[in-house]
């Protein structure tokens, strides 16, 4: 049995919410000197590019708003590019693209119910 789409989008949100979390009150600097933060981080980052992998491609068409093939991309950026993390890239995603990101997906979340609780592709 495959796991519902609808729960790795949950997963993304879940993800941001950890990223905003772990990174909360911390300069660029105390960030990518905290070994235990930057990793976490970068592993939900990660997370997020590989649960936005299996939001079916019909899902993510009714969902423009969300950069779908950016968090796939960066995903495999980190995955691949093994230690070359850009930190310019890596610090811009935590600072501006995910806090959008989270505000999107939990609009989605309370402003189109049915898209969640329908026989929408699983």
């Amino acid at each position: 049995m495959s796991r519902e789409w609808a729960l790795f989008f949950q997963d993304i949100i879940d993800c941001c919410a950890k990223i905003l979390n772990f990174t909360s009150g911390m300069t660029r600097e105390q960030f990518e000197a905290d070994a235990l933060h930057y990793d976490a981080t970068v592993w939900n980052v990660s997370l997020i590019g590989e649960a936005a992998k299996n939001i079916p491609e019909e899902v993510q068409k009714q969902l423009p708003a969300i950069p779908w093939r950016k968090l796939i991309g960066m995903r495999n950026k980190l995955s691949h590019g093994y230690f070359g993390v850009d930190n310019d890239i890596l610090w811009n995603v935590i600072q501006d693209e995910i806090p959008k990101l989270v505000h999107e997906m939990q609009r989605i979340q309370r402003e189109c119910p049915q898209l969640f609780h329908s026989d929408s592709p699983s």
